[in-house]
């Protein structure tokens, strides 16, 4: 507890007019020192009995690298008085109205509930800490303000930004990855379908190319039917491993996530071998948010060599720049994603992790997913 900027100026004019009445005698300090006494301490009184408002944090959506993200606060209160919350935000992130690390509003808590929002400008990939805050209480002539810290912490895990595989060499790529999957009864870009087996209804997940809309159309309440095939979905798998040195994780994370956003565009089922961690491959929106929540966190490692032997295709990141090989045969990134999609990638490996920003594809069936996850619970 301690004396607000108005409180200092009341104890300045307190302490003033008591040695002013040493000149001017008692009737001086009856009428100002008085009422300045009993106004100072009445607000230390109520300020004591003042208890911390109740803060309820809502859950961060992940986002990409460049995004921002609201913060959502709820404060509680049983009367109403002024506030001044601060909230600190963690390295990797920043306020996105001025790029401070911490977040300053004054406001009047009312009784009730109070909502609370701001805006996270996402900087750096990881996993980064929003919070503690702290919540400071006026009396109500704002003489004296007593500070509650607020209860724990949220977290926001920012993913890299995938680049659109748009240069000379993509055609190559998936050429590279079609011969690799023929061979291992795998991946198959162009989907040749051979048997057909059935219909049945759309599932979460299922690619578009597999919804059968003659069939679909006919249906009186508007369902999505599928068809399965005797032969090929199955086999549309493809593994992507990551290996690098260290200082080369960011730049190693942009393409590992460039090439499984590709893949997945391309409607195959990717998994992913980043050191001990493994996803198994898969399909649809919410695995392509699980993979690049993986990636969030890669760090330096060397890979394995089963983990080499079962991978398809592996992204690699060292002095010598990133590249990708499939079947043993080594494409330099800067081929797959072309000079535009390069800006801001260190694709020569001459400045470790110093890559910025970067062109991307739109990340918005993943925001919408991730934003509509995050209201779902509440952070005590």
């Amino acid at each position: 507890m301690k004396p607000t900027r108005r409180g200092w100026t009341a104890l300045a004019v307190l302490a003033f007019s008591i040695g002013m009445s040493w000149q001017s005698g008692p009737r001086a300090l009856n009428a100002v020192v008085a009422p300045l006494a009993i106004a100072l301490a009445a607000a230390v009184i109520a300020t004591v009995r003042l208890d911390p408002p109740t803060v309820r944090r809502h859950p961060v959506a992940d986002g990409p690298v460049g995004d921002r993200r609201t913060v959502a606060i709820d404060l509680e209160y049983d009367r109403s008085v002024s506030a001044t919350v601060r909230d600190a935000v963690g390295k990797g992130v920043a306020v996105a109205d001025g790029g401070t690390d911490e977040y300053v509003a004054e406001l009047t808590l009312e009784p009730g509930e109070t909502a609370l929002e701001y805006d996270l400008a996402l900087r750096e990939r990881g996993v980064h800490e929003i919070g503690p805050g702290s919540i400071a209480v006026q009396d109500a002539l704002g003489l004296v303000e007593r500070r509650f810290e607020g209860p724990g912490t949220t977290r926001v895990r920012v993913y890299p930004r995938p680049v659109d595989l748009r240069g000379s060499g993509t055609s190559e790529f998936r050429t590279l990855v079609e011969t690799v999957g023929s061979r291992s009864e795998g991946a198959d870009l162009d989907h040749e379908r051979e048997e057909f087996a059935h219909l049945r209804e759309y599932r979460r997940g299922d690619s578009l190319r597999d919804v059968h809309w003659k069939s679909a159309a006919k249906r009186p309440d508007d369902e999505l039917v599928v068809t399965e095939y005797a032969t090929g979905s199955t086999d549309d798998a493809v593994t992507v491993a990551a290996d690098c040195a260290p200082g080369y994780c960011d730049d190693l994370a942009k393409a590992v996530a460039s090439v499984v956003d590709f893949l997945l565009e391309s409607e195959l089922r990717v998994g992913l071998r980043l050191g001990e961690d493994h996803r198994r491959p898969d399909a649809g929106r919410g695995h392509r948010r699980d993979l690049l929540r993986t990636l969030a966190t890669l760090e330096a490692a060397d890979l394995e060599e089963g983990d080499r032997e079962a991978a398809e295709v592996v992204v690699l990141a060292d002095a010598d720049g990133l590249r990708v090989v499939v079947d043993g045969r080594t494409l330099p990134f800067e081929r797959l994603v072309g000079a535009d999609g390069a800006v801001g990638l260190d694709l020569d490996g001459s400045s470790p992790d110093g890559g910025a920003g970067v062109e991307t594809n739109a990340d918005a069936d993943t925001d919408t997913e991730t934003d509509a996850d995050a209201r779902s619970g509440v952070v005590g």
